[in-house]
């Protein structure tokens, strides 16, 4: 779905000199990071529709297809639409799937038409260009790529990163800033409910196989319209579990042209910490809390990990397992805290977490709890990034998630849709931690296994 910094409405609102007046999110960024398209919802506050799913916004970028469109293309490609059948069903598919796209949380969007809002034909080269951008599949926008590019200087070496969870995947496209880091292109993250069921069936469903195989595909498009070399596609706890994961796995072959890799437990919680430690200015040994949806991780190290260990405890996985009431009663609740607390006997036995100094919290449950906390009004990963939760406000946090019903957590600006339902049992794996292990603050972090991916892609490690 794309992200959102604050910088990001300043500098769009520059960027299309007026405040924008519908929401977005950010789904490919120019070389420097400032917006290069924008992916707008589908409706505005009134309910009104929006036919424009994605937008162009990088002013070089607008004034390199406005030149396309001053020679006449709309006119000469729609006179070839007439002619060419092959040409006229790519624009056709072009435009189904951008319906398909819009309507992706929003059912009922996809009557808006498609790309640019027409259900036929061309009527705008930046709409295709954008949609091109943010991995759909359009021989229009493909062709004023080829064109037009590339719109600013580029470093050799562009990488994607995908990490596919129990609950999310999630994309990273970077380039090396010459720095041994990186600068983002395009950073994405869509709750597919991968390893839904895994837990009770061992099994990957046919249904959430093809959602995240759909998205996938989306984000493979996007790694190569901005110009990444190399796509990484790692998997984690619900391809490790899963009996048939072999399907999921020919379906990354085709798509994306390499190997699925699924990574162990302990590799997974090695990355993690590669990613989340990075320049960070606190107190070490660090312990990295990496909380997923059919796993956790735990890694105790300094400049290098020195102890991982992964265990089957996730957010989706003690969802599943202990919650049959909306809002879950004091006994789930109990029951999860009681099989947390099992687990973490595990690792106390396994990692001395007596040395750590600094707790480090990553991935989605943290950050959510985290921008709950802080009030946010809209999912800030800016203001999130690297910021200290208090024990309190994570007990306050979790209380407030375990009282409420899935729509009501659903409803709260900063939820992602598709997490409401597995937060509260993230939340009390977060706060059984804190305690159990005497930590009374955490610093959160945005970065984290996808980040650790990119960085050994560009051998930063």
């Amino acid at each position: 779905m794309g992200e959102l910094r604050g910088s990001d409405l300043r500098v769009v609102a520059e960027q299309l000199g007026r405040r924008p007046t519908i929401a977005f999110t950010v789904v490919a960024r120019c070389p420097g990071g400032h917006p290069l398209a924008i992916r707008n919802a589908p409706v505005d506050e009134q309910g009104n529709p929006f036919p424009t799913l994605f937008w162009l916004t990088c002013p070089d970028a607008v004034r390199a297809v406005s030149r396309l469109e001053a020679k006449g293309w709309i006119s000469k490609l729609n006179e070839r639409i007439e002619t060419d059948p092959e040409f006229a069903d790519a624009v056709a598919r072009a435009h189904a799937d951008y319906a398909r796209e819009r309507a992706r949380g929003a059912p009922g969007a996809e009557a808006q038409g498609g790309v640019g809002g027409t259900r036929r034909g061309l009527k705008c080269l930046h709409a295709h260009y954008a949609n091109h951008l943010a991995g759909g599949d359009d021989e229009v926008g493909a062709w004023v790529a080829g064109i037009v590019e590339p719109i600013h200087d580029e470093r050799p070496g562009r990488v994607a990163a995908v990490d596919q969870g129990t609950n999310s995947i999630r994309l990273l496209v970077a380039e090396p800033n010459g720095e041994e880091g990186f600068d983002e292109l395009a950073r994405d993250m869509v709750i597919t409910r991968l390893g839904q069921g895994v837990d009770e069936t061992g099994m990957l469903s046919p249904d959430a196989v093809e959602r995240t195989l759909e998205v996938l595909a989306r984000y493979a498009r996007r790694a190569r319209a901005l110009h990444a070399e190399r796509i990484r596609v790692a998997a984690t706890a619900a391809l490790r579990d899963a009996a048939n994961a072999a399907e999921f796995e020919r379906g990354v072959r085709e798509l994306v042209g390499s190997e699925l890799e699924i990574v162990s437990g302990e590799k997974e919680a090695q990355l993690s910490f590669l990613g989340a430690t990075g320049g960070l200015d606190a107190p070490s040994p660090f312990l990295v809390l990496d909380i997923g949806g059919g796993s956790t991780e735990f890694v105790l190290g300094g400049d290098r990990p020195s102890v991982a260990v992964s265990m089957q405890m996730g957010s989706v996985r003690l969802t599943e397992r202990f919650v049959r009431s909306d809002p879950p009663t004091s006994g789930e609740l109990d029951a999860m805290r009681e099989a947390v607390n099992v687990i973490l006997d595990q690792v106390e036995r396994a990692v001395p977490v007596a040395e750590a100094r600094t707790l480090v919290a990553v991935a989605g449950t943290a950050t959510t709890v985290q921008a709950i906390a802080l009030g946010l009004t809209f999912y800030d990963p800016e203001r999130i990034h690297r910021t200290r939760l208090s024990r309190v406000d994570a007990e306050r946090v979790a209380s407030r998630l375990a009282r409420m019903t899935t729509p009501e957590r659903a409803a709260l600006p900063v939820m992602a849709q598709g997490r409401a339902d597995v937060i509260v049992a993230g939340a009390v794996i977060l706060v059984e931690v804190m305690d159990r292990f005497g930590f009374d603050e955490a610093v959160v972090s945005e970065t984290d296994i996808l980040d650790g991916l990119v960085l050994e892609m560009l051998g930063s490690t």
